[in-house]
């Protein structure tokens, strides 16, 4: 799986607004080249909310240990919920993650955000391709639960 075809997968998806920073739109640097993915039907972007899944093509500050500074290397990252995490990776979020956070192909927690439930591929492939598919419809689903229990609330 390339960005790219990750980026149309999700985009694909009902309600989701696809955020990709560049050069000249006001966002940081750091930022430009990744997607940050957000359960947005009404295509504004949403205040106090976090995106449900991202592709990240570099290291970031303090999120070193997936080695993204190699060539070609992105990770995908969604936030699957509790559930998830669980049967992907064997334990709690919050027990400590095991495995080398740089392995290509594999499911495995974030290395900074396991502790929310967030899982991550680094370059996923043919072993994960199916599986990164079904991480990300499951946490747009939950982002648009979230997304449904504010404005009936807000309604209220």
């Amino acid at each position: 799986m390339t960005p790219e075809e990750i980026i149309v997968f999700v985009e694909n998806l009902d309600g989701v607004l696809a955020v990709r920073p560049g050069p000249g739109d006001g966002s940081p640097e750091i930022s430009w080249g990744d997607a940050f993915f957000f359960y947005a039907p009404d295509r504004v972007m949403p205040k106090a909310t976090q995106p449900f899944a991202t592709i990240v093509t570099k290291n970031q500050p303090g999120d070193e240990a997936s080695r993204l500074d190699r060539p070609g290397a992105f990770r995908v990252n969604a936030a699957a919920g509790k559930e998830a995490f669980i049967r992907w990776t064997g334990h709690e979020p919050r027990e400590p993650a095991e495995g080398d956070p740089g392995a290509t192909d594999t499911v495995m927690a974030h290395p900074v955000y396991g502790s929310a439930g967030w899982l991550a591929v680094v370059n996923p492939g043919p072993r994960t391709d199916a599986t990164v598919r079904e991480l990300l419809r499951t946490a747009h689903r939950l982002a648009r639960a979230r997304h449904e229990r504010r404005a009936d609330s807000a309604a209220d």
